[in-house]
C-alpha cells in the first residue's frame, strides 16, 4: 500500500485547523413575552376613588403604559389621572359600569388588557318623610329592575324634588305621591336610562299613583314609566297612574312617558289643570281608558302619542266640560286612529277646529252646544272625513250638534254624523244638527247624516243655513226626515 506523502498529510491537517476556527453566525436571544395586566375587576361605591394598577404587566426593555376609557355610563364625565403611568386613578361619578383598557408597549410590540369597575350602592333607601327641602334622588343600583328607593307611606312633596335618569322608585301597597301646591317634581330620564315609578309587586292597582296639585311651571316627567298604580282614587273616585287636579290649576309637562298596567286610567286631568307640553307618550294595558281629560286639554294632545293598546277602552275620554277663551282650540287626528269620546255635554264658547280624520264618539244623550260666542269648524277631506257618532251603534244614541253661534266660521264639510237624535233639542224636534235662533249660522255641505232618531237637520226660520243644505248633503235612515224647521 502506498502511504500519503508528507506534504499531503500536512495539507490535510492545515485545512482541518482552519475549519475548526471558522466563526459561527450570531443567534438573537429569545425576548421575554410582552403581557399587559390591567388588574382584577372591581366593585366600588359611586364617587369613591378607584386605583387602577397595571404594574403586574411584564416584558423586556422599557415599558410604556396608556390607560383609556372604553365604556362608561352615558352621563358620566369622568377624567383619568395618571393615564400614562402604571397606576391610574378616577372617580366614578354616577352608578354604572366603567370599562378601561391598558395598553403596554415596548418598541413596536404592544399588549392590551381590560378591567371593569362596577359602581353602585349596596341597596335601596326607604322614603317615608315629607320632602320639605330641595332634594335630589340619585341612581343607586345598576339593575333597573331593582328599586333604588322604596316608598313606605304616602310621600308628600312640598319643595323641589328632582330625580336622576335610571332611578327606580317602588311603592308599597296603596301608597302615593302627593305633589302639593308649593312642591315641584322634576323627573327627567333618557331614552337609554328611564325613570320608573312602580309597585313593589308588579300587580295592577298595587299602589295608588301620583296626585299633582302643583301649579309649578317646572313640573316635568320625561322618559318616565308609571306602572301598576290605581289602587284608589286620590281626590275623586277616579283611579289613575297620574292625576292633575283642577282647583289649584296643576301643571305638568309629559314627554316620552309610558303609563301602563294601571287599575284605572293612565292619566286623569281635571278641568282647570293644564298639560304644558305633551308629546310621544303611550298608554297601554290600563283597566279603563288610557286617558280621561277635559276638552281644553284634549287640544294639547299630540298625534304621535299612542292611546290604543290593550286598554279596556281604547279611546281618549273627554269629560263634560267647556271650550272657553279667546284662542282657537284644535283637536287633531291621532295617528293610531284613537277616537275622542265625549262622556257628557260639551259647551263650545270659543273657536273649536277639528282636523281631517278626527273621530268623536258621544255617550248616550250627550250634546254639543256651540254657543253664541263660539264656533265649530270641521272640514274633512274626501280621504280623511271627520266623524261624529255614538259610543254605541244604532239610531238615536246621542242628542246631536246644536248651533246657537252667529259666527260665519261655523262649517261642517266632509263630515259623517250618525246615530244622533236621541231626544228633543228644541220645540219638540229631534235632529242630528240643529241651527237655532236669530242670526245663528251654519254652512253644511258634502256631509253624510244617517240614523238620526229625528231629522237630519232642523233650523229655525231666523237662522242662516245654506239654501242647498238639503241637496249638497247625503241623508239616510233618519226617522223623521232630512231637513225641517223648528
Amino acid at each position: 500500500m502506498q502511504r500519503p506523502s508528507l506534504f499531503a498529510t500536512l495539507l490535510a491537517l492545515s485545512v482541518a485547523t482552519l475549519s475548526s476556527c471558522k466563526k459561527e453566525p450570531d443567534v438573537a436571544p429569545t425576548p421575554t413575552s410582552l403581557t399587559a395586566r390591567a388588574g382584577a375587576d372591581q366593585a366600588v361605591l359611586p364617587e369613591q376613588a378607584v386605583s387602577l394598577d397595571g404594574s403586574a404587566s411584564t416584558g423586556s426593555g422599557t415599558l410604556a403604559y396608556q390607560w383609556t376609557v372604553v365604556r362608561k355610563p352615558q352621563r358620566s364625565t369622568l377624567t383619568l389621572g395618571g393615564a400614562s403611568t402604571p397606576k391610574a386613578t378616577f372617580t366614578p361619578d354616577i352608578v354604572g359600569e366603567y370599562e378601561l383598557e391598558l395598553t403596554v408597549s415596548s418598541g413596536a410590540a404592544k399588549s392590551q388588557d381590560r378591567v371593569v369597575v362596577r359602581a353602585e350602592q349596596t341597596g335601596p333607601i326607604t322614603l317615608s318623610n315629607e320632602v320639605k327641602t330641595q332634594t335630589r334622588l340619585k341612581d343607586r343600583l345598576i339593575d333597573p329592575a331593582q328599586p333604588d328607593y322604596i316608598v313606605s307611606r304616602d310621600l308628600a312633596i312640598s319643595a323641589e324634588l328632582s330625580i336622576d335618569p335610571g332611578v327606580t322608585v317602588a311603592f308599597e301597597r296603596n301608597t302615593a305621591i302627593q305633589l302639593k301646591y308649593e312642591g315641584t317634581l322634576i323627573a327627567e330620564g333618557t331614552a337609554d336610562s328611564q325613570i320608573r315609578f312602580t309597585g313593589v309587586k308588579p300587580e295592577k292597582g298595587f299602589w295608588a299613583g301620583i296626585a299633582n296639585y302643583s301649579p309649578s311651571t317646572a313640573n316635568k316627567l320625561a322618559f318616565v314609566q308609571i306602572q301598576y298604580a290605581g289602587s284608589r282614587g286620590l281626590l275623586s273616585s277616579t283611579k289613575a297612574g297620574l292625576s292633575l287636579f283642577g282647583p289649584n290649576k296643576a301643571l305638568m309637562t309629559l314627554a316620552d312617558c309610558q303609563l301602563n298596567d294601571t287599575d284605572g286610567y293612565g292619566l286623569y286631568v281635571q278641568e282647570g289643570s293644564v298639560l304644558r307640553n305633551f308629546a310621544r307618550n303611550s298608554f297601554r294595558n290600563n283597566a279603563e281608558a288610557g286617558v280621561i281629560i277635559d276638552a281644553y286639554n284634549a287640544a294639547l294632545l299630540d298625534a304621535a302619542s299612542s292611546f290604543t293598546g290593550g286598554n279596556t277602552r281604547n279611546v281618549v275620554e273627554v269629560l263634560a266640560s267647556a271650550i272657553r277663551g279667546n284662542a282657537d282650540l284644535t283637536w287633531v287626528a291621532l295617528a293610531d286612529k284613537t277616537p275622542y269620546r265625549l262622556l257628557g255635554n260639551l259647551a263650545v264658547e270659543a273657536g273649536w277646529t277639528l282636523k281631517p280624520g278626527v273621530t268623536v264618539e258621544l255617550s248616550r244623550d250627550a250634546i254639543i252646544n256651540v254657543n253664541r260666542d263660539g264656533y265649530i269648524s270641521a272640514k274633512g277631506t274626501a280621504d280623511q272625513r271627520i266623524t261624529f257618532t255614538g259610543s254605541a251603534t244604532g239610531s238615536g244614541h246621542w242628542k246631536g250638534i246644536m248651533i246657537y253661534s252667529v259666527s260665519n266660521l261655523n262649517t261642517l264639510e266632509q263630515v259623517d254624523i250618525s246615530g244622533a237624535g236621541s231626544s228633543v233639542m228644541a220645540s219638540g224636534k229631534r235632529a242630528a244638527v240643529g241651527v237655532f235662533g236669530a242670526g245663528a249660522k251654519l254652512t253644511i255641505k258634502n256631509c253624510r247624516i244617517t240614523n238620526s232618531g229625528g231629522y237630519g237637520i232642523a233650523h229655525t226660520p231666523n237662522a242662516e243655513i245654506n239654501s242647498d243644505a238639503g241637496t249638497l248633503n247625503t241623508f239616510s235612515g233618519n226617522a223623521q226626515g232630512n231637513v225641517a224647521q223648528f
